[in-house]
């Protein structure tokens, strides 16, 4: 605990006030804490402490401890959505309630419905991005990491927030993947100082993370979306997104560190595993990937139950039985729904029910002329 300690200087120890720099510092403390630990586990079993591979390693590491602290997030991600598709038609009557109105209440009255249905579910909008929220500023915390190391050009004393002491850090200034591409070192960096071999392998990098990104999505879109899903203008933009998003990670290809990028590229590829074993295993209702995993449990002599479960397809047909049964008993004991009717034909009824047909209304009535007991119609004075 005290080399820990001793290790961590005071967030604004570069004199002025530093908000980003402030905020992100417990991060960077985190991030320098695990990327040292993985390096100090590598170098453990023999691995040259200065070499390229071991802190790429290391930052692969940081990946796996990243991404596997989120996992509970994402499994909330994913029921969240199930939950957003279930409430997706409620939502729908309440936008074509007040479609066209476009004062502040009924604005208000929109919202209020609207948040009354994602508390009623228990589940957000933003539910729904919470691992992205959450990983952003874990990545610009190793960014910034990164981004330091090269301080130590200009400053021989510099070192990190943390454990990544001023030994270190030359040490990882100096790791070159290959010995020619510098873990700092930009596709900038690389082209003006005409470094061939960094140019190559930034260009890859980039390219296979713009290819892992794009997969991921297009997974999504084109197997795990019910046909209602398809059919609304979020879909739309989902398909925008698919070709937009890539324009993006050209731009941070060209201006981040190599060791950036592979913590990108390999993030994306958790990602897309990710995606791939939750479409194939939890698809979305109705989507391509539901039908065909009901497939597999059925070549199986398995099926999916009215709770989710895979059960054999004897227990599956049986609870179909049980409910079919219990929906035939439900519709035969619920009460006939009466034809309306207009109010001629009720009055007319109303008439050709009295007791002597011929009696006009309003009239004596007197007795019938039978017992001396008193006829219907008496009560009926």
């Amino acid at each position: 605990m005290d080399l820990l300690l001793s290790a961590t200087p005071a967030p604004d120890a570069g004199g002025g006030f530093d908000l980003i720099g402030t905020i992100l510092w417990p991060l960077k403390w985190l991030v320098e804490l695990v990327l040292v630990g993985w390096h100090w586990l590598f170098t453990a079993i023999g691995m040259p402490p200065a070499d390229g591979l071991t802190w790429v390693l290391a930052i692969v590491g940081l990946v796996l401890v990243v991404r596997s602290a989120m996992i509970p997030l994402f499994v909330r991600q994913i029921k969240s959505q199930r939950k957003m598709m279930e409430i997706a038609p409620e939502l729908r009557k309440v936008q074509e309630k007040y479609k066209g109105k476009r004062d502040q209440l009924s604005r208000e009255a929109m919202s209020r419905e609207t948040m009354a249905l994602y508390k009623k579910h228990g589940t957000t909008p933003v539910a729904s991005c919470l691992p992205l929220l959450v990983q952003m500023p874990v990545f610009f915390a190793l960014f910034s990491v990164l981004n330091d190391v090269q301080k130590i050009g200009s400053d021989p004393t510099f070192s990190g927030v943390g454990l990544l002491n001023n030994e270190l850090t030359q040490e990882f200034y100096d790791a070159s993947l290959f010995g020619v591409a510098s873990l700092h070192e930009t596709l900038i960096d690389a082209i003006n100082s005409s470094n061939v071999v960094a140019i190559v392998i930034l260009v890859i990098l980039v390219v296979l993370m713009i290819a892992s990104q794009f997969f991921t999505q297009l997974q999504i879109i084109s197997k795990n979306l019910s046909p209602e899903a398809k059919t609304g203008q979020a879909y739309q933009m989902q398909k925008i997104m698919l070709y937009v998003l890539p324009l993006a990670f050209i731009f941070s290809g060209v201006f981040f560190p190599l060791g950036v990028v592979i913590y990108w590229f390999v993030s994306n590829l958790w990602t897309m595993g990710q995606q791939f074993i939750v479409i194939r295993e939890m698809p979305t209702p109705g989507s391509d990937a539901a039908k065909a995993r009901e497939e597999r449990l059925a070549r199986r002599g398995k099926a999916i139950d009215s709770s989710g479960k895979v059960v054999s397809m004897e227990k599956y047909e049986a609870e179909q039985q049980r409910l079919l049964e219990e929906a035939e008993k439900a519709k035969a004991a619920a009460p006939k729904r009466q034809q309306p009717i207009g109010k001629q034909r009720a009055k007319k009824k109303t008439g050709n029910q009295k007791p002597g047909g011929n009696q006009k209304p309003g009239g004596n009535g007197g007795s019938s002329g039978s017992s001396g007991g008193s006829s219907p119609s008496d009560g009926a004075k």
